[in-house]
């Protein structure tokens, strides 16, 4: 399994709210994958203990309540994982973060996007002065 790439984080900390948002999700994504390696490693586990040579009904008991431990744990941070991504999401419409301004006039650009105008500001600062050339 891959990681995702997360940028660099000097101690002079200047991250715009995209890139604040950015850095949430790719946390989640990154506590996601502990947890698919936590799955795998449980797994690899009860292979192990079933290759074995034949146990005891105790042994097949305290394995199963070994890896049910485990797995409820892990549910417990995947329901935490979906409350922290949805307030992530509900914090990304909020703040209306586009790279586009939807024919408003930049308005609803976040100041990361808005150094360069749209490309329909563009094309309306393009279109008056053509006006004015005629």
């Amino acid at each position: 399994m891959s990681l995702p790439n997360i940028p660099n984080i000097t101690p002079l900390i200047s991250l715009n709210r995209c890139d604040t948002i950015n850095l949430l999700l790719s946390s989640i994504a990154l506590e996601e994958i502990s947890l698919s390696h936590i799955l795998n490693a449980e797994g690899e586990k009860l292979q192990l203990f079933l290759k074995s040579s034949p146990k005891c009904l105790n042994d097949y008991l305290d394995i199963n309540e070994s890896i049910n431990k485990t797995l409820r744990t892990v549910v417990k941070s995947q329901i935490l994982l979906e409350l922290k991504l949805e307030d992530v999401v509900e914090l990304d419409r909020k703040t209306r973060c586009k790279d586009e301004c939807c024919n408003n006039c930049c308005k609803n650009r976040c100041k990361h996007h808005s150094k360069n105008p749209c490309k329909h500001c563009q094309d309306r600062k393009l279109n008056d002065c053509l006006d004015k050339l005629t």
